[in-house]
């Protein structure tokens, strides 16, 4: 699912929701890539808090995640 909506910036950004979420519309995370980073928000508050994180350090994130790492 995709949602568009302005950020702070005025740039407009696309918000991703997980497809593992199936019909749960409250309980999962909304993820966005704006300028280098990717932008995480709790789909229940979408206008709250967002945590940036840079693309490299999610990279690095998705393979220790492929690894193993967090078993």
């Amino acid at each position: 699912m995709k949602r568009e909506i302005r950020s702070d910036s005025g740039i407009s950004l696309i918000w991703f929701k997980s497809s593992y979420s199936g019909g749960n519309e409250t309980e999962c995370l909304e993820v966005a890539i704006e300028a280098g980073a990717l932008l995480l928000r709790d789909s229940k508050c979408p206008e709250e808090a967002r945590v940036a994180v840079s693309t490299h350090s999610w990279q690095r994130f998705l393979a220790a995640l492929d690894d193993g790492r967090f078993r």
